[in-house]
């Protein structure tokens, strides 16, 4: 279907998302989520790498992710949901199983609880043995098990690793959706998205393809088939064709899903700077909010220091053209504000 078309035709609808997702912590910074292998970045705890990926695949097919999730480190099995906002809840009693046995650690109750992704806070453990009932919402901590109910009725906002929320711009009109957003709203639609005729004649099959299987949370065969697409499109269309540049902004999103976000920031500025190029600065502008959406999850300070001077160098440039990056200068304040912040922390790594 041609974008135009799929403009007429697109609606808010409730997307079918996968089954129950088995998720297994074996500990030592491994993990498998449906059958696909997560590991641990460095500082970062097992069950947060876990719960960051059910996070992707909730964003991915536009619904909460309902897993079960055998702890061998926590030793329980915990059913849990986790919203494409990075909140979760249990949404079952956990069950305590045998744990694997840890010199020192006899008698020590579990650290407990469901984790909200990217830089939540550590809470004390708990000793407890109450169960949890299904529904509540837990308190965050990395790790997951029964956790103590709070009293609320609603999931925590998610806490972000040294991110500030940017203020909704004050429009008189509703803002149309951009970057990551679009792409999703494309992937989430009834019929592939393609720029022009010809693309619909060669791309629809392919894409619909890639659109499942993201929907379906296999994000490494999206990703191939992505990367195959893109390299046949190229060859026959070129390197600066619409259609190869609308499916190389899918391939990014699909890297950010996959936890790629450096990957997904270099290409959606590769993006940004060709569409600048051919003067279509709504469309570029849409590449430098993807780019930055991936850059908030970059954790490296350094490798986000160098993809941060790179993404605001060029989204500087774009607000001094006419188009959506000067009418709102606000984001883009966010995004120096990040850097300053960034900058602290390589110096405090930089330490001895």
């Amino acid at each position: 279907m041609s974008r135009v078309s799929f403009e007429k035709k697109r609606a808010q609808q409730p997307v079918a998302h996968p089954a129950v997702v088995p998720v297994r912590v074996f500990g030592a910074g491994r993990a498998s989520v449906g059958g696909t292998s997560v590991v641990a970045a460095p500082d970062e705890e097992i069950q947060q790498a876990v719960l960051n990926h059910l996070q992707r695949l909730a964003i991915s097919i536009g619904a909460p992710i309902r897993a079960t999730i055998h702890d061998d480190l926590a030793g329980c099995v915990v059913p849990l949901e986790v919203s494409a906002d990075g909140s979760s809840r249990v949404t079952g009693q956990a069950v305590r199983v045998a744990a694997p046995a840890k010199p020192g650690a006899a008698g020590a109750s579990s650290q407990a609880a469901v984790a909200a992704p990217q830089g939540a806070r550590d809470v004390p453990p708990v000793t407890q043995s109450a169960p949890v009932s299904a529904g509540s919402v837990q308190a965050p901590t990395g790790q997951f098990g029964p956790a103590p109910v709070m009293s609320v009725t609603k999931a925590p906002a998610p806490v972000t690793d040294l991110v500030e929320p940017e203020p909704d711009p004050i429009t008189a009109t509703p803002t149309p959706a951009r970057g990551f957003d679009a792409v999703a709203e494309e992937v989430l639609g009834d019929e592939p998205v393609t720029e022009t005729a010809e693309g619909a004649e060669l791309l629809s099959e392919p894409m619909t393809r890639i659109n499942e299987a993201v929907r379906s949370g296999r994000i490494e065969a999206a990703a191939q088939l992505a990367d195959r697409t893109v390299t046949e499109a190229t060859t026959m269309l070129g390197p600066r064709h619409a259609e190869v540049l609308h499916l190389r902004e899918l391939s990014a999103y699909i890297a950010y899903l996959g936890g790629d976000p450096v990957g997904a920031c270099r290409q959606s500025l590769d993006l940004a700077r060709l569409r600048r190029q051919a003067r279509d600065t709504e469309a570029a502008y849409g590449n430098v909010q993807s780019a930055a959406t991936a850059w908030r999850a970059v954790r490296d300070p350094e490798e986000g220091l160098r993809l941060g001077r790179d993404l605001i160098e060029l989204w500087a440039d774009l607000t001094t053209e006419p188009g959506p990056a000067a009418d709102d200068p606000r984001p883009l304040e966010s995004a120096r504000a990040r850097m300053v912040r960034l900058t602290d922390r390589a110096a405090r790594a930089a330490q001895p």
